[in-house]
């Protein structure tokens, strides 16, 4: 019998993470606070050039002003205003979050955002392109949106996406607790997942973003036309993979999965989501696409000036930690994950699987270990632990002819 534990939890703070193009401060720090312990990993550089400082003249805050370039282009009245938490790091500017203009109530449509100020595949690449791109099984949407942002950053102000990719590079990689993915940590930081099987799948993460930049010159010529705009040289010419990666990992904690729309559009870059947004497990507001416009309805009573809060999915610690740089204490879907098999080599292994099929289970099954169900996870999982043990034959015997659910092996409960 084989047993693996697959992921163990950890007590991060919330919250996701956004930056392209940067380098990076290899000096982690921690910072303790009332409720939380958090890790705070490596700040980046800015995305639009400035200096450490991020000092910059009025001019260029009103030009780069996210909601004054929302609203100038089409962005209707809201119930949000943009507010500033200061920064951990007093070399960085405060960061920006999303909170509540007036009392809301549950059910009230915070804000809309017209699709001509959302950025996603159809309108980057195109339905035809998408589709074929994506059935090559090389290229990812992510992929293919942090290649759009790279090249429309080097355009600066030219860009019409430059007071949102400005507003992003603000948080410099920083969730509201200045979290990072360990996507991009450096291998000290990493070493803080020692003993995790997370350490692993950040690894394996990472590869797979690896094998998506190698692969990235599709996407130049089978979009050429998109990139005739850019007087630049092909990707994995004019950008480096740590450049990429940085980009990519960006795009990852802060896209939006929007639902019942077309492939083109499913994954999306919406100015006021996130980072400015704070997920929250428990939570069930989503940002939704309706009509022609993304809105985000609450699904809570909030006072002015409270911090708006959307649903990060049904993802366990492990995956946000990855996806968005940060753990939720009060998330009910973080689990323990507990691989079992029974042994290939055991004279009985036949009948065992006959008997664990009959089950419901399979000769390598895993199980869930829920916050709050441990002891039902616990008398899941016993049976069948009990059951790979088994070794006299008139005891498997018994469990094979047994009827009801109790069986006598070994005086304990196990499959009938």
């Amino acid at each position: 019998m084989e047993l693996t534990c697959l992921h163990n939890k950890f007590n991060f703070p919330p919250l996701p993470h956004l930056s392209l193009p940067f380098s990076k401060n290899p000096n982690p720090r921690i910072f303790p606070r009332k409720r939380n312990n958090f890790c705070l990993a490596s700040v980046s550089d800015t995305l639009v050039a400035g200096s450490r400082k991020e000092l910059s003249s009025k001019k260029d805050d009103e030009f780069g002003d996210l909601k004054y370039w929302m609203h100038k282009n089409g962005f209707p009245p809201c119930k949000v205003v943009l507010k500033e938490r200061p920064s951990h790091d007093e070399k960085l500017r405060p960061i920006h979050y999303v909170a509540a203009s007036e009392d809301l109530q549950a059910g009230d449509v915070a804000f809309s955002v017209p699709n001509s100020l959302v950025v996603t595949l159809e309108r980057v690449l195109g339905n035809e392109t998408v589709a074929e791109l994506l059935t090559t099984n090389k290229l990812s949407e992510l992929a293919c949106l942090a290649l759009y942002l790279m090249y429309e950053k080097k355009q600066g102000k030219k860009s019409f996406w430059y007071p949102y990719i400005r507003e992003l590079d603000r948080q410099r990689g920083r969730g509201q607790l200045a979290v990072e993915s360990p996507l991009l940590w450096s291998e000290d930081e990493l070493a803080y997942l020692t003993g995790s099987p997370t350490k692993a799948e950040v690894l394996e993460r990472a590869e797979g973003i690896k094998r998506e930049y190698n692969e990235l010159d599709t996407v130049w010529f089978m979009a050429g036309s998109l990139f005739q705009q850019y007087p630049y040289d092909i990707p994995t010419e004019a950008f480096p993979f740590e450049i990429f990666k940085q980009a990519f990992v960006a795009v990852q904690s802060c896209v939006v999965h929007l639902q019942k729309v077309p492939l083109a559009r499913r994954f999306a870059l919406v100015p006021l989501g996130p980072p400015l947004l704070a997920y929250r497990s428990n939570c069930k507001a989503m940002l939704s696409a309706v009509g022609g416009a993304v809105e985000l309805v609450v699904d809570r009573p909030y006072k002015a000036g409270e911090p708006i809060v959307v649903w990060c999915g049904p993802q366990p610690n492990s995956k946000l930690l990855i996806n968005y740089g940060f753990v939720d204490d009060d998330n009910s879907y973080d689990r323990l994950i507990v691989e079992a098999a029974l042994n290939t080599e055991d004279p009985q292994y036949q009948d065992k699987r006959l008997v664990v099929q009959r089950n419901g289970k399979l000769s390598i099954q895993v199980f869930h270990v829920y916050a709050g169900k441990e002891k039902e996870a616990v008398s899941d999982m016993l049976p069948y632990l009990r059951l790979g043990y088994v070794s006299d034959p008139s005891e498997m015997q018994s469990v094979l002819s047994s009827q009801g659910p109790v069986c006598p092996v070994s005086s304990f409960s196990a499959y009938c």
